[in-house]
C-alpha cells in the first residue's frame, strides 16, 4: 500500500472546513462586506474631509482617504485572524472535539493543523479580496497592481497574527483569555500601529514599541504597495520580519496541539 503524503492528508480536511464555512457564512458575509465600507466612508471620506495635511505627514498619501484605508485593510487582517484562530480553535479541542475525532484517523497533529491553517488562509484570501472590492471604486489604489499586491500583503498579515494565537489559544484550551485579550492586546494594536495615525505623532516610548509590533510594519507594507511608494529594502525588511513572526508561530503552534493531542 503506497503512503499516503501530509499533503493528501491536509486536502482530505477540505471537505470538512467547506462544510463548516457553509454553515456559517451568513453570519460572516454582510458584515465582511459593509464593515469596511461604513469605516471607510465615516473615517476616511466623512472624517477625512476635515484634515487638511501635507501628503508628507501622512506618508505620502495624497489624502486622508488614501492613508487611511491600506491601515484598515492591514486592521481588518489581524481580526480576521484572531477571531479564526481563536474560538474556533478551543471549539474543535474543547465543545466539539473535533480535533481528537481528527486525530482517531491517519491525520498527524501537523497535517490537523495545516488543515486549519489551510481554511484560515483562504478565509483571509476572501476577506481581503471583499475589502478591496469595495475601495477600488474610491480610487485610493495608486496602479492597477495595487489591489493585487495588497491583497497578498493583507493575507500575509493575518498569517502573521494566526499561528501565534493559534498557539495562544490551544495552549489555554478556554476561551476565557480571549476577552482580555482582545481588550488590552488587539485594540491597542488597532489603535497605535499607524492604521489612522503617523506613528511618529506617538511618544518616543509608545512609537517603539508600536515599531517592534507586527502590524505597524503590515500597515507601512500595505500602505507602500496600495499608494506605489516602493523601496525594495524597507519592502524586503517588512516582509521579512512578517514571515518570521508567523514561522514562529507556527513552532509554537505545532509543539502546542502535539501536547494538546497527546494529553487528550
Amino acid at each position: 500500500m503506497s503512503q499516503v503524503s501530509t499533503w493528501q492528508l491536509v486536502t482530505r480536511q477540505w471537505d470538512y472546513w467547506k462544510t463548516v464555512y457553509l454553515r456559517t457564512f451568513r453570519g460572516s458575509f454582510a458584515s465582511n462586506f459593509f464593515s469596511p465600507l461604513f469605516n471607510v466612508v465615516a473615517l476616511g471620506v466623512m472624517l477625512g474631509g476635515f484634515v487638511k495635511a501635507d501628503p508628507a505627514t501622512l506618508s505620502g498619501a495624497p489624502s486622508y482617504l488614501a492613508f487611511v484605508v491600506p491601515g484598515l485593510l492591514a486592521s481588518t487582517a489581524m481580526m480576521t485572524a484572531f477571531e479564526e484562530a481563536s474560538y474556533p480553535v478551543v471549539g474543535a479541542l474543547k465543545w466539539e472535539r473535533s480535533y481528537f475525532a481528527m486525530q482517531a484517523t491517519p491525520l498527524t497533529p501537523v497535517a490537523i493543523l495545516w488543515g486549519h491553517l489551510l481554511y484560515i488562509t483562504a478565509r483571509l484570501v476572501m476577506v481581503s479580496v471583499v475589502f478591496v472590492a469595495v475601495m477600488v471604486p474610491f480610487g485610493v489604489f495608486a496602479t492597477w497592481w495595487s489591489p493585487i499586491a495588497a491583497i497578498g500583503a493583507s493575507t500575509l498579515i493575518g498569517l502573521t497574527f494566526t499561528t501565534p494565537m493559534y498557539a495562544f489559544s490551544v495552549h489555554v484550551g478556554t476561551e476565557t483569555w480571549f476577552n482580555l485579550f482582545w481588550r488590552l492586546g488587539v485594540m491597542p494594536l488597532f489603535l497605535f500601529s499607524g492604521a489612522f495615525f503617523p506613528i511618529t505623532n506617538l511618544s518616543p516610548s509608545i512609537r517603539w514599541l508600536a515599531q517592534v509590533l507586527p502590524l505597524s510594519h503590515g500597515v507601512d507594507l500595505t500602505r507602500m504597495l496600495a499608494l506605489n511608494h516602493v523601496d525594495l529594502g524597507t519592502l524586503a525588511a517588512q516582509v521579512t520580519y512578517l514571515v518570521v513572526v508567523s514561522a514562529l508561530g507556527y513552532v509554537l503552534s505545532v509543539r502546542a496541539l502535539t501536547r494538546r493531542l497527546a494529553s487528550g
